[in-house]
């Protein structure tokens, strides 16, 4: 495999030989965890040799949209054969279990072949049609194959009009069932900030593709929408005294009382809206193509880093989390113990958003700072459950001591991208998944 010279004297020298060392052996690691999760139809979600699963946890044991796509997305710059060709392998696995309606698969079963379109509650995945578009453009542009989208197309416009038969009130943002993502033991309904970040640049991803395509008319509309959900997202999401959108006075008062706001609040609907800080959601914003202005992430950055958002290490999910008795606390929140507080989705520590946490830093420019803060990242992949480098799912938010599946996919290549992006001489980089 041929790999970039990392982690040199010169380049950080704020670091000690000890630190730079644990980053290099950090970056070898999260390669062979991420080796782990090498099957012949593509990612799976953790390593089936050293995860033991019972219960609902055998939906682990599959290729995931969400999941596969972030990984292909991180370990694009890999030149490397066996990854390349599971990069390949996840995206036809995937596609390949469409639904007639046009619908991606939440997860398909490794050893069975059988699709799952739903998660908990048999509520429809709509993040994995979201992220397998920007995948299928990221590995054609990047590898410079465009075998897929050629083989694709008709199947891939089929799963941008059932994404935006969502927006089923043409306002620009899709309409998100409660546990229909990435969070979906958690409670997240209807104009979902993450999803909707995600809607944006999948829009922007799909014009890509039609312009290759030679679909200019097509190409424009596509543009056009894209650039009409980042207004949207801009104007409801980001609560300000100054001026007035259309959705946001259908709760003006109540969201008036926030003032300005430091970040993108996480969601709003007709009744309502949640004030929290998805932490996720809001790095996604400034990384995908600048939903938000660099001022604005700056903001954000300011107060995240304020209330420690980074400790006992990089990142929790969320903040504040919610605590029982809260508007916002559902009973189910205790199904198998995982969204207590500072668990899980609900302020759990996630290796995924880290490596993202990581790049948001160094695009910001404070490059000092992002490098210690990767030793931070490194430190807690570190850790294991069992043994060392276990690259867990996610860590307790305020112990920082894991408790996920081990050898998660998302969570090596998110390290592994974060490497890589530290390495630029820019601040401003062109792959920003």
């Amino acid at each position: 495999m041929a790999q970039r010279i990392l982690f040199s004297p010169s380049e950080y020298r704020e670091l000690s030989p000890s630190e730079r060392d644990l980053l290099a052996e950090g970056y070898h690691r999260a390669i062979d965890a991420l080796y782990r999760n090498i099957t012949p139809k593509g990612f799976s979600a953790c390593s089936l040799k050293d995860n033991s699963v019972y219960g609902t946890d055998v939906n682990y044991r599959s290729v995931w949209g969400r999941d596969g796509a972030m990984t292909v997305v991180w370990t694009l710059d890999l030149d490397d054969e066996d990854v390349r060709a599971c990069q390949q392998a996840t995206l036809r696995t995937l596609m390949s279990k469409q639904a007639p309606t046009g619908q991606i698969p939440a997860n398909v079963r490794i050893e069975t072949d059988e699709p799952d379109y739903s998660g908990v509650g048999n509520i429809a995945s709509i993040d994995s049609g979201l992220w397998l578009i920007i995948a299928m453009w990221r590995y054609a542009s990047e590898t410079g194959d465009w075998s897929l989208i050629e083989e694709y197309q008709a199947q891939l416009q089929r799963a941008m009009d059932w994404l935006g038969a969502h927006d089923s009130n043409n306002c620009g943002l899709l309409e998100i069932p409660e546990a229909g993502d990435w969070t979906d033991l958690f409670a997240r309904s209807y104009h979902v900030l993450y999803d909707e970040v995600l809607w944006y640049r999948c829009l922007v991803c799909y014009a890509n593709i039609l312009e290759h395509l030679g679909h200019e008319q097509t190409t424009a509309d596509y543009r056009s929408w894209a650039q009409h959900v980042r207004t949207v997202i801009n104007q409801n999401f980001w609560p300000s005294t100054e001026g007035e959108s259309p959705l946001r006075s259908q709760f003006a008062a109540a969201q008036s009382s926030l003032g300005d706001a430091r970040y993108l609040v996480a969601q709003l609907s007709p009744f309502g809206f949640s004030w929290r800080c998805d932490v996720y959601a809001n790095l996604l914003a400034y990384l995908m193509y600048d939903i938000v202005s660099k001022k604005q992430a700056m903001m954000t950055f300011r107060f995240l880093w304020g209330v420690g958002i980074n400790e006992p290490a990089p990142v929790r999910n969320l903040y504040p989390p919610v605590h029982a008795g809260d508007p916002e606390w559902r009973d189910y929140f205790t199904v198998n113990l995982l969204n207590l507080p500072n668990h899980y989705h609900n302020g759990g520590i996630w290796p995924l958003v880290g490596g993202l946490w990581v790049r948001y830093i160094h695009r910001l420019g404070f490059r000092e700072l992002a490098r210690r803060e990767m030793v931070k990242l490194t430190q807690m992949v570190k850790q294991g459950i069992e043994h060392d480098w276990e690259f867990n799912e996610w860590h307790h938010g305020v112990t920082g001591r894991p408790m996920g599946k081990a050898y998660q996919a998302w969570s090596a290549a998110s390290y592994i991208q974060a490497c890589h992006d530290l390495q630029l001489e820019s601040s401003v980089d062109d792959k920003h998944e």
